[in-house]
């Protein structure tokens, strides 16, 4: 009895793969757009409540965030995770698996890392009495950095998906799973330079003087 073979060369399913590609990449664009907007509004809404008397911004010179070593430490960890996410990018690319596994590794380490130093940050504050519930300066840190923590978490996710393809690929290597591989890994390198920026947005001004929020609040219309 003859059998026929059922695989489908990869130059005729191109169309199935382009099609996927874009419809991945829109999601992730979509993704984006709607945390920026939810990250605008609550950066918003702490500007506004930065104005209210009994807000004691956590930037004051008494205060946790006068010392910023940790935060600057979390900061290059991201940015590690970013740079070698994009590194990877470029080495598939150039169809060096081995080095982009490499360079996947060091991008999710650094990553928990960052989430490490966040949580060693938060315990920081928390052991010296500085709690969510004490002050709304306090309550929009714990949840400004949460949030953008909560997002890291789910990106890792991401990066399993594209550690475990890339594995593969270097065992069996096919020319579909490698440009599935390489969607991944560009959609995962997007997304870490996406948080860096977020983060680094975040950093700054929870970092900033009372004075900042003030002419920030003033420049938007929403201070005196």
């Amino acid at each position: 009895m003859l059998t026929q073979s059922t695989s489908v060369p990869f130059s005729a399913s191109a169309g199935y793969f382009d099609q996927r590609s874009a419809s991945a990449k829109t999601g992730l664009h979509l993704l984006m757009a709607a945390m920026s907007s939810m990250f605008f509004l609550f950066l918003l809404s702490y500007i506004l409540r930065s104005q209210v008397p009994d807000w004691e911004a956590l930037s004051e010179p008494w205060q946790p965030l006068a010392q910023t070593g940790q935060l600057w430490f979390n900061t290059a960890l991201l940015v590690v995770a970013s740079i070698s996410l994009e590194l990877a990018r470029r080495s598939l690319r150039q169809s060096e698996p081995g080095h982009s596994r490499e360079l996947l590794m060091l991008a999710g380490l650094s990553s928990i890392g960052f989430l490490v130093g966040q949580l060693a940050f938060w315990n920081f504050l928390t052991t010296r009495g500085f709690f969510a519930d004490s002050n709304p300066a306090n309550a929009f840190f714990f949840l400004l950095t949460g949030l953008h923590a909560v997002h890291l978490v789910g990106g890792l996710v991401a990066w399993i998906v594209a550690t475990v393809r890339l594995g593969r690929e270097r065992r069996l290597p096919t020319e579909q799973g490698l440009a599935l591989t390489r969607l991944s890994v560009e959609l995962c390198a997007t997304y870490w330079h996406f948080l860096l920026v977020v983060w680094m947005l975040l950093f700054a001004l929870l970092s900033s003087s009372p004075g900042t929020y003030a002419a920030i609040a003033k420049f938007c219309g929403l201070g005196d």
